[in-house]
């Protein structure tokens, strides 16, 4: 069964919060890297938490076996995660949780439409789907639209359908987004082009911004993280890009990052021909150089040059 909620934000904060608290004495096992919604929802849940390393699979089984089998146990991760691109040992987790007799949660929100044969995200590609207790997603980014959603054993929808404030005091989607996501879904569930050509143009941007020498941070997926270091240059890096190259990327500074990691995350779409990644690569060069943001292996710490603010604000005002 399935759940649609308004947002992939709320529908892990209300999800995870609601399971944790149904679950007497329940211990929650979450990644260190989870997104904040799902951080939220542990704490919303108010039952207790530990920490395990990020995809350490012996930390995690350590906390398992501390827990004891007979404990209540929800793990929280995410299959793709979305600052550094990396994909989490979802087979690992499943065989501990298992072998534990825990409950798995994952959020596929950076993975639905865009991995699998169907666009059911890693879960899928890794036939692993049936072995998650609840698969959590989003409708917007691949699919377009708008909302979140939760998927999983009937018994288990209808509790959250029946005890999650953030489901049941808040109104529906509006009938045409959820037209326009259904048809989407069904697009990508047989469609398989834009996958495709997203792996493809995602490694392409790889491949011309390392060898123009830029910090291109390792990834096995299509997230492509570029490393600035300093959190001043970073922000001034994403205004200068926009400013002066008319391209919009984030910038991510810490909390969100590990102060020293801040970084420009890049996304590639099928539409990013390779025409728009080589003027990427053109902007990022002019603009690594102008603040004097270390290229890749330089050794040289990210300092931000306070003379090229001005220049920068008088460009951006005069259009």
């Amino acid at each position: 069964a399935g759940l649609v909620f308004t947002s992939g934000f709320v529908s892990n904060e209300a999800s995870i919060s609601t399971i944790a608290r149904l679950l007497p004495n329940c211990l929650v096992l979450s990644d260190e890297l989870n997104h904040a919604s799902m951080i939220e929802g542990v704490r919303r849940s108010g039952a207790e938490k530990k920490i395990f390393r990020h995809n350490d699979v012996a930390h995690l089984e350590s906390l398992l076996q501390a827990a004891g089998r007979e404990r209540a146990k929800l793990i929280v991760f995410e299959s793709v995660y979305s600052m550094d691109g990396d994909i989490a040992p979802i087979r690992e987790i499943v065989e501990l949780a298992e072998r534990y007799n825990a409950m798995t949660y994952i959020d596929e929100v950076h993975a639905v439409g865009m991995y699998g044969p169907r666009g059911g995200g890693i879960t899928e590609r890794e036939g692993l789907a049936d072995r998650i207790d609840i698969i959590q997603g989003t409708l917007a980014k691949a699919f377009g639209t708008l909302g979140g959603y939760i998927t999983g054993t009937s018994a288990v929808i209808d509790a959250v359908r029946s005890y999650a404030p953030g489901f049941i005091f808040t109104t529906a989607l509006p009938p045409a987004i959820a037209a326009a996501t259904t048809a989407s879904i069904r697009h990508l569930k047989r469609s398989q082009a834009e996958r495709d050509a997203q792996q493809r143009q995602a490694a392409r941007t790889k491949q011309v911004l390392a060898a123009a020498g830029l910090p291109v941070m390792e990834s096995a997926t299509h997230i492509v993280p570029v490393l600035v270091g300093d959190p001043e240059l970073c922000k001034m890096a994403s205004d200068r890009l926009l400013g002066v190259h008319g391209i919009y990327i984030q910038p991510i500074n810490y909390p969100t990052v590990p102060r020293g990691t801040e970084r420009l995350r890049i996304t590639p779409t099928p539409f990013h021909s390779d025409a728009l990644i080589a003027e990427l690569q053109d902007a990022l060069v002019e603009t690594w150089d102008a603040l004097g943001i270390p290229y890749a292996g330089s050794g040289r710490p990210a300092v931000a040059k306070t003379d090229r603010i001005i220049p920068l604000l008088v460009n951006k005002a005069g259009g």
